[in-house]
């Protein structure tokens, strides 16, 4: 956790910054690098926030100069205590000083807080000189389902925070540059590639596009989450849609994932539930009022890449990608990559070496498609 920004960087007085449109609070700084080599030192990052999201073997550019704002829109929950400010709704936008006209929006993977992507996504999209922001999705944590009043309400707060971020970074960047994004991209990772998913199917028209690394599938009825678990924790791995050979994988996933997993979900979608886990049936509890807040389509609306690896022990790939791969089907602007050996979280492939295959190079090939793909 981080308690406060250390004022190792020139602090910007108010006036100086750009204005975020909405914030609750905000305070500038100039930064001599906004990637995590500069950040972690000057408190600007959270390691804990990207910690086992990417392999020890990667290597990431240095070295970007410019502004970082970090701050919060108006929120009643304070799940997020970086900086002290106990007060969700954080986020953090990334203004380098050689600008290539671009800006990448983010939301974070599981229940992690706005510098989760630091590492994976920003270090490299800055380098190439895009703005950067990242929104902690509204809640956090394990008691994010504690927000809200009614059931699905604090999912569906991730989708609002990511829209209100993305109009507002649009706002600055204008401010900070003196003209418009000539292109705005969305990239995530699981919960976070959900929300990419997300807002080009609902939000189309602020984006140019989008990359989703392995987003979670919700329909209200179908393949999710609430229904595959169960079946992996009664001992059915292969039955939930897990792959042949990812059995090496399992043991690790069932004592850190698959449980909690489903209990967090279960607690925000269908909280009367009270038996175990492994006997929770989502078809005869059909909690489809909570779920449809926060149902996915397909009917994406501008271009969008997804890559999923085969091999993924908490989102199996049968019962995720290929699905939503399915529901956009062949008449809409999609691209979809299956990456053979590829694992929900890069971290374990400097666990079981030779066996996996980092998904974090094909998200940058991907990314890097997306932009020839959208170019006049």
């Amino acid at each position: 956790m981080i308690v406060a920004l250390t004022l190792v960087a020139s602090l910007l007085t108010p006036g100086q910054g750009p204005t975020v449109p909405g914030a609750e609070y905000a305070v500038s700084a100039r930064l001599d690098d906004l990637t995590t080599a500069g950040t972690v030192g000057t408190g600007h990052t959270d390691p804990a926030d990207w910690a086992g999201l990417h392999s020890a073997a990667t290597v990431n550019p240095t070295g970007v100069p410019g502004v970082q704002i970090d701050g919060y829109f108006p929120d009643t929950s304070a799940t997020n205590t970086n900086h002290g400010w106990n007060h969700d709704a954080q986020f953090v936008i990334r203004l380098p000083e050689n600008w290539n006209g671009g800006l990448v929006v983010t939301g974070t993977p599981g229940n992690r807080e706005q510098y989760a992507n630091d590492f994976t996504i920003s270090d490299w999209v800055l380098s190439k000189g895009y703005a950067f922001a990242a929104t902690d999705k509204g809640n956090t944590g394990l008691q994010f389902h504690t927000d809200g009043r009614r059931p699905g309400d604090a999912i569906a707060e991730w989708n609002e925070r990511v829209t209100q971020l993305t109009v507002a970074a649009k706002a600055v960047v204008r401010q900070r540059y003196g003209r418009p994004a000539r292109r705005t991209f969305m990239a995530g990772i699981s919960n976070g590639g959900y929300l990419v998913r997300w807002q080009l199917e609902n939000r189309g028209w602020l984006y140019d596009g989008g990359v989703d690394w392995e987003g979670t599938l919700w329909r209200v009825k179908g393949d999710n989450l609430l229904n595959f678990l169960p079946q992996a924790l009664k001992g059915s791995p292969e039955q939930a849609g897990f792959a042949p050979g990812s059995e090496f994988l399992w043991p690790f996933h069932r004592q850190y994932y698959w449980e909690l997993t489903q209990q967090l979900y279960q607690k925000e979608l269908d909280p009367s539930y009270e038996g175990a886990p492994a006997d929770y049936d989502y078809d005869a509890r059909k909690p489809y009022a909570a779920v449809a807040k926060i149902a996915l389509t397909g009917r994406i609306t501008k271009p969008l890449i997804t890559i999923h690896g085969t091999l993924d022990s908490l989102l199996p790939i049968s019962r995720d990608s290929d699905v939503y791969a399915r529901m956009v089907g062949p008449h809409r602007p999609f691209r979809y990559h299956r990456v053979e050996g590829g694992n929900h979280l890069d971290g374990l492939v400097d666990v079981y070496p030779g066996k996996l295959k980092p998904l974090l190079p094909v998200f940058r090939d991907s990314f890097t498609e997306l932009e020839d793909w959208v170019s006049p």
